[in-house]
Parts: structure tokens; C-alpha cells; sequence
């Protein structure tokens, strides 16, 4: 972990109150949907009960006897754990390379964030540089001492800079439609702190803080899906999350819409004084399109694996055959997504006393017998997305760019996003085929094909059992398709022709987050139909980390998060599986 950076005075006065109003709750706070799950949202292992109670042990002073280290909470002081819990639960923003799983991290376990010392020296170098390069400018500077967009040859008084950086932030926020979800639009404000932090942004210092605080106080900019064109950066959503700091705009707190100049008397702030090319460096860069895809990303992850799960189950309901699932049958066409998915499905369906009864049939239909061809290409795109918007989100992507080592600053083209547009609508088709064979699987189970009742019903016919949720899936799945036409192949030229070729990389993000969406209602809609499998006789279970089918009497009464209560056949320990994860040991379980 860096070192801390000095905070300025709004930062040391906000992590005071918050450490001193969140100390207690942090404490004792509920991590059931975090840490303590079997897997996370995102699909990755929660932390022990141990390392749980351990959680918010302070750190002891290595100056300390051993004795006195073996019990490091009881000695610690009131003051050590309150600065060792924000340690903790603090992620330093610094030039080291930003991971995907490390932003999930963050925004999974609400940690705050806080800029590193060498993050503090770049941007202050970088402001420095800026000044004294005003002070001697020989020529007109790109949206320094210029206009924007077609304006750009048109220069600007020096005494009206900063007026121009203001008046920018407010004619470019005209964002329309609905408003960005708060998850994303918090995530903004980290990829933003995150990309003025390398030094080539000429921000001050108090700028960039001041985003830090905010994202720390869980002060949500009210932002707007539509309005950008993906290049020249996303300029009228980042106009939005920006305003706040001139004490404009909106902003939700805890719950509330308030207005930028009630946020700056709640916090006691002042409005920031907007210097030369300020405006332009948060307005431009690809922030929009990296919270909606990085979003969208972590969340194609998890459906990925709930696809492999859900997949599995219902082959075992259809009777279907394990041979196409076998490694010598991918490993002579070695796509590793493939390799992947099939070994998936052959350990959750390890035991089960369906794959080993005698077939009847030859083979299955695609949607079935093709699963790690289907799932595991969508794997390798998630794979090759995930590489490129870490690359994205790792970047400097305003303009113009400012190098001090070579006392540069170019006007050029880093905001256009054109590599993650491309990327976005692959992603986008690749989730939603995970759907789309999901529809088709479902249509199968229902069609009373291999015995199953029709309809998975009783009395078909007085009932119509799951007829309508496949028209619900089918129809779902219709609308992704839809979605799914490229948006990065269009371009409207902007801006009086300036602008002549952009991405419309924001319209892609968007619709790849509608399509992770959809299909995760898709994969959803299958859970009622195979935990009733043939009627109500019998479950799936986890038994020793294996799924398997076993006959049982069912009651017809379910709890909550749909789960059965199962009055026998089944050990102490074992655990139903009705939905599209495996569910924790013990958790809304009767035995």
C-alpha cells in the first residue's frame, strides 16, 4: 500500500466525520451480501466467519513487546483502531495498474479512496507546468486559451479563462432520458479521479479532491443516459457529474435530489474556481462508457457462471446426454472458454444418478448438446473486453494532453472512444446468447418431450403450468436481439464538421447494460421450472460441493427467495439448490 498523501483541509475535515459517524456501524455491520455469501454478485468467494471477527482488529505497532501483539484488540486504543479501520477500508489511487477486480473490490466492500502521494506530485507538477506555460504561451492552446469543438481559432482573453471553463461545464450539461443508476454514476467519479491522477490533465489538486470527497461521502451526481456521442469525450454526462463542484447541478444524498449550491452549505465547501483548461479536462474522457462497460462487464462475468449452472441443470431434467461434455472432445478444438464450460458442467453434474442412467437417444438438440461451444465463445469475449477496458480504464483520456517532462501539451485524440465502442457491442452479443440458448433450453423442458409432464404441470390442460414464462423469456430475448445491432457502426458528424467521425460508444454502453439485464431476467426464469423438474418429486441438492437430483417429498409451500422446504430424504448438511447459484450452506433451509 502507498504511502498516504497529505490531505487538504475539505478532506481531513470529511474523513474525520465520516470515520467518527461510521466507526460504530462498520463494526457491526451486516457483510451477508458481501462478504459471508458462498459468492459475492460478482461471483467470487466471500471471507470466513474467522477473518470476518478478525475484520477490524487494529493493526498493532511493531514497537510493541510480543506479548502484547498476541492480543492486538484488547490493547489497541480507541484512536489506533478508528485510523487502522480507515486503512483498511481505503483504496489509494496512484500510477500502479488499476484492475477490474480490484474497482469490484472497491465497490463491493465500499471502501473509500484517497490519493497517494505520488498522485498528489504529478497532478501539482502537472498544474505547475500548466501555470508557468500561460505565463509565456507563444501561441493559442487548444481549449486553454481557445474556444472549443469549431470555436477552436477563436482565442480568448486571459482575464476570461476561467469564466470560459465555466460557461463550458454549463452549456455542455444537456443530458436527457433517465438517470444514470447511482452504482454506475458513483463509478464515474472513481474512473475520472483515476485518469486525472497520472499527471497530463493540468487539473489542481483541489479539483481532483474534491471528486474524492465526494465519492467518499456517497454524494451521487444526478447524471443522464443520453446526450453523448462518445467522442470529444462523454461531454455532456461528465458535464452533469461535474457541476457539483461549481455548486451546480444535482446531487443525491441519502436519498434525496438536492441542488449543488444546498450540497455546498450541507458540506461546508466552496464552490471550485475553475481554472485554464479545467473544464475541458473533466468534460473530456471516456468515463461514461467505462463505468456503463465495466459495470456491465463484472456483471456478464457473473451470468456467465449462472449460465454454466443453470445450463447443467437443465440437461440433467431433459435426460440429457454427458458424452459431449467429455475433455477429449475440446481438447482437439482448444478454445479455452469451451475447455472451461465443459468442465463445469461435468463437476456440477458430477454423481448424478440421471447423467448415469441408460439414454434412449442418440443425442440432444444444440441448445443443449452445444453449451461450451455457446457459453464458453461468450467466455472468450468477456475475456478479450475485460483486457481492453482495463487498458481503457488505466489511461489518460482527455485533451489536449499535457507532458511537462517535454514541455508538450497536444491537441489529439484520446478521448475518442472508438476501442472500447467495438468492444462494448461484442460484449453485448456474447451475453446475449447466453440467453438466447438459455429461451431455448427452457422451450424444450416445457414441451413435454423425455416424459416431462407438459408445461411442467399436473393436469395440463386445467393448469398451463410454464407456458407463459417462455412467451416472458422469449420476448426478452427478442428485445436484446434488437439491441445487439451495432452502435459503433454509425457516425453523425458534430461540432460544424469538426467532430466528423465519432464513436457513439455511449449508445453502446447503454444498450450493453439494457442486454446484461435482460438476460439476466432470461437465466432467472428457468429456477421455478427445474426445482420442480418432473412435478414436485424431488430437488436438486449440493451435497459435499457437488449437485445432485434426488426423489424426496417436497411440500408445496415455499419461503422466502423461493426456496423449498424439504420435510425428508435429504442429510443434515445438504442443500437444495433452486435458483441460479448455488445457495450458502444453511441459509432460507428447512430440513
Amino acid at each position: 500500500m502507498l504511502e498516504r498523501s497529505e490531505p487538504t483541509v475539505d478532506a481531513r475535515r470529511f474523513r474525520a466525520s465520516v470515520a467518527t459517524r461510521n466507526l460504530k456501524e462498520r463494526q457491526i455491520r451486516d457483510f451477508s451480501h458481501t462478504f459471508e455469501m458462498t459468492k459475492t454478485p460478482f461471483g467470487r468467494r466471500g471471507i470466513s466467519k474467522t477473518r470476518k471477527k478478525r475484520f477490524f482488529r487494529a493493526k498493532p505497532s511493531t514497537t510493541r513487546p510480543p506479548s502484547v501483539l498476541n492480543d492486538k484488540y484488547a490493547e489497541a486504543t480507541a484512536k489506533e483502531r478508528l485510523t487502522n479501520i480507515t486503512d483498511i477500508m481505503t483504496h489509494y489511487i496512484s500510477a500502479e495498474h488499476l484492475s477490474i477486480d480490484r474497482v469490484e473490490e472497491i465497490l463491493v466492500k465500499s471502501y473509500t479512496i484517497a490519493l497517494s502521494d505520488d498522485a498528489v506530485k504529478r497532478i501539482n507538477h502537472c498544474r505547475e507546468y500548466l501555470d508557468k506555460k500561460m505565463e509565456n504561451a507563444g501561441r493559442p492552446i487548444y481549449g486553454v486559451t481557445t474556444g472549443f469543438g469549431s470555436l477552436c481559432n477563436i482565442s480568448v482573453d486571459k482575464e476570461n479563462l476561467s469564466q470560459l471553463q465555466k460557461n463550458l461545464m454549463m452549456s455542455h450539461a444537456c443530458g436527457t432520458g433517465s438517470r444514470v443508476p447511482k452504482d454506475i454514476a458513483r463509478l464515474m467519479l472513481l474512473l475520472k479521479v483515476q485518469s486525472l491522477s497520472y499527471g497530463h490533465s493540468g487539473v489542481q489538486l483541489i479539483t481532483v479532491q474534491r471528486l474524492v470527497d465526494m465519492f467518499n461521502s456517497n454524494i451521487i451526481p444526478v447524471v443522464y443516459e443520453q446526450g453523448s456521442l462518445g467522442a470529444s469525450g462523454d461531454l455532456s454526462p461528465l458535464a452533469h457529474m461535474c457541476l457539483p463542484l461549481l455548486g451546480l447541478g444535482e446531487v443525491e444524498v441519502d436519498g434525496n435530489i438536492i441542488s449543488g449550491e444546498e450540497l455546498m452549505h450541507r458540506m461546508g465547501w466552496e464552490p471550485i474556481t475553475l481554472c485554464s483548461k479545467e473544464g475541458l479536462a473533466l468534460l473530456n474522457g471516456t468515463q461514461f462508457m467505462q463505468a456503463y462497460g465495466v459495470y456491465s462487464l463484472i456483471n456478464a462475468r457473473r451470468l456467465s457462471l449462472w449460465a454454466d449452472h443453470i445450463g447443467a441443470m437443465s440437461l440433467d431434467a431433459f435426460d440429457g446426454r454427458i458424452e459431449p461434455f467429455e475433455h477429449n472432445v475440446h481438447a482437439i478444438r482448444p478454445h479455452a472458454g469451451q475447455i472451461e464450460t465443459a468442465k463445469n458442467i461435468r463437476e456440477i453434474l458430477h454423481g448424478s444418478e440421471i447423467v448415469k442412467q441408460p439414454k434412449k437417444h442418440v443425442q440432444d438438440p444444440y441448445s443443449f448438446r452445444c453449451i461450451p461451444q455457446v457459453h464458453g465463445a461468450s467466455k472468450d469475449t468477456i475475456a478479450y473486453v475485460w483486457s481492453v477496458l482495463e487498458t481503457e480504464i488505466n489511461s489518460a483520456t482527455d485533451n489536449p494532453t499535457v507532458f511537462p517532462e517535454t514541455d508538450e501539451v497536444i491537441s489529439a485524440g484520446n478521448f475518442h472512444g472508438q476501442p472500447i465502442a467495438l468492444a462494448m457491442d461484442f460484449l453485448a452479443i456474447a451475453v446475449a446468447e447466453l440467453a438466447n440458448i438459455s429461451e431455448r433450453r427452457i422451450y424444450k423442458i416445457i414441451s413435454g418431450a423425455r416424459n416431462l409432464p407438459h408445461f411442467l404441470v399436473a393436469n395440463p390442460g386445467l393448469n398451463s403450468g410454464f407456458m407463459i414464462p417462455q412467451y416472458t423469456a422469449a420476448s426478452i430475448v427478442s428485445q436484446s436481439k434488437g439491441l445487439c445491432w451495432p452502435a459503433s457502426c454509425d457516425s453523425i458528424p458534430s461540432s460544424q464538421g469538426q467532430e466528423d467521425h465519432v464513436s457513439m460508444g455511449s449508445n453502446a454502453a447503454t444498450k450493453l447494460w439494457k442486454v446484461v439485464q435482460n438476460s439476466e431476467r432470461v437465466l432467472a426464469i428457468p429456477k421455478q421450472a427445474l426445482a420442480k423438474k418432473r412435478g414436485v418429486d424431488g430437488v436438486y441438492y449440493l451435497h459435499k460441493g457437488f449437485v445432485f437430483w434426488k426423489e424426496v417429498t417436497v411440500s408445496e409451500r415455499w419461503i422466502e427467495q423461493g426456496v423449498l422446504i424439504v420435510e425428508e430424504g435429504l442429510e443434515e448438511g445438504d442443500i437444495v439448490v433452486t435458483t441460479p447459484k448455488l445457495v450458502r450452506e444453511g441459509e432460507n433451509i428447512k430440513f
